[in-house]
């Protein structure tokens, strides 16, 4: 029989009445035996996820010493869903055991990690499934990067060989020996890294919406509902903003192959989105797949006669940027000039002016001018390459809108271009360009 992995989200989790929805879901197709469950998210516009709850209750910890009072909406939450499952899963004792080894360990990973293990606990008691900790089988290196040898070993040996199994999703065991966390959203790498040990037929990812679609719903109405894409399509749209899906979901389940679907919890009969090899991806005949970005970068611009001569100038200058932790979103040269992309949130205006006057110290360029409040947006799609004049129609569709265009990237990928405008013209760029491709 073919195996299915199922990642339920937060929104997923909300509240026991949600986990008898999920629990349907389940027991609907037997091909789903392997569940990681997020922790607890929103029931309503306002309310906090257990997650957030936690990492204020960490704060706590360290300024009182102990997490008595942090714990306790945590605690609440959890006895909350206890009761509306009526599972007879005695919840008290092990929410006490939880706050012994928060004060304990006073650990930021490990506190914010017990959102999933505690939902994880109640989850695999709902269903009458094997719990199988998450510090038990995913493994960290020392430099963070996921043991993937040792970890898919340990999966498919603790894996039963019949019926259900629950994972908490979002964590590890590091290097140390001692609880790490991915990434925030990272229980959808869990999902990925449970469906690539145990040789899954499929990785579905149950959120609350239908899918994905080819623009944020939240900038254009009613957006067009992508049916399927290919996972490097998946991975550019992602890092650019579109939500759905961690970008880095897509690595352990790439090499194998195995697909990964979509789902909503709260509409289990929408057929969702395909994400697909790119061997079994069937081309559309969009142009474009669809539109994302985000706000908040910071470029400099440096010129010097003849730069381009100088072999070792980028490296130099690239060698500031990761001296003082800094990634490089997007780099554009011209025969005199260079002008780097950076995110905001990895600069404070003191590294910034650090930055500055490093570069000015390694290779003396005749000006460095800094721009910032610039919103990068991409258009992505395998039609991208093939397509005559897609870069024009989308200078065409912002110059429509009055909007200046401050950079162009259309040569570092073949599936994509990224156009660079600032953070007051974001909305109206994003739907300028998806109306574009999608309305014309």
């Amino acid at each position: 029989m073919s195996i299915k992995v199922c990642k339920f989200g937060g929104t997923s989790m909300a509240d026991g009445n949600i986990i008898k929805a999920v629990k349907k879901i389940i027991e609907s197709d037997a091909e789903r035996r392997f569940i990681v469950v997020s922790a607890p998210g929103k029931r309503y516009s306002g309310d906090t996820k257990v997650t957030d709850l936690l990492y204020a209750c960490h704060k706590i910890l360290l300024k009182d010493g102990v997490c008595k009072d942090g714990f306790a909406p945590v605690r609440a939450r959890f006895m909350s869903i206890a009761r509306e499952l009526n599972t007879g899963l005695d919840i008290e004792p092990l929410l006490d055991e939880t706050e012994r080894l928060i004060d304990e360990r006073k650990s930021e990973d490990f506190t914010v990690s017990r959102g999933e293990y505690l939902c994880a606990r109640i989850v695999a008691e709902t269903l009458g499934a094997e719990f199988i900790d998450a510090a038990d089988v995913i493994f960290f290196n020392t430099d963070g990067s996921l043991d993937g040898g040792r970890t898919y070993k340990a999966i498919e040996a603790a894996c039963p060989k019949r019926g259900l199994a629950v994972f908490p999703g979002f964590y590890g065991t590091g290097a140390d020996g001692k609880v790490k966390t991915f990434s925030r959203g990272g229980s959808d790498i869990t999902g990925a890294v449970v469906a690539r040990a145990v040789y899954a037929s499929l990785y579905e990812n149950w959120t609350d919406v239908s899918g994905f679609f080819a623009c944020d719903p939240r900038l254009v109405e009613s957006p067009v509902q992508i049916k399927s894409l290919s996972y490097r399509e998946l991975r550019e749209l992602s890092y650019m903003g579109a939500d759905v899906l961690h970008a880095e979901s897509v690595f352990p389940v790439y090499k194998a192959g195995i697909p990964i679907q979509i789902r909503n919890t709260f509409r289990p009969q929408d057929e969702g989105t395909s994400v697909l090899p790119v061997s079994r991806f069937m081309p559309r005949g969009n142009i474009v797949t669809g539109v994302a970005g985000r706000k908040n970068f910071t470029v400099i611009h440096m010129e010097k006669p003849m730069m381009n001569a100088d072999t070792g100038f980028l490296s130099a200058v690239l060698s500031v940027l990761y001296s003082e932790g800094v990634p490089v979103e997007h780099i554009s040269l011209g025969i005199d000039t260079v002008s780097l992309v950076m995110p905001d949130e990895k600069l404070s205006p003191k590294k910034l002016e650090k930055i500055t006057e490093k570069i000015k110290a390694v290779i003396s360029p005749d000006s460095v001018r800094i721009t910032q409040n610039i919103a990068l947006i991409a258009a992505v799609g395998h039609g991208m390459s093939s397509s005559v004049g897609t870069s024009g129609r989308i200078l065409g569709a912002l110059a429509s809108q009055n909007v200046n265009v401050r950079l162009i990237d259309s040569g570092s990928s073949d599936l994509s271009v990224v156009v660079g405008v600032g953070n007051d013209d974001f909305e109206l760029s994003v739907r300028a360009i998806y109306n574009e491709f999608f309305k014309n």
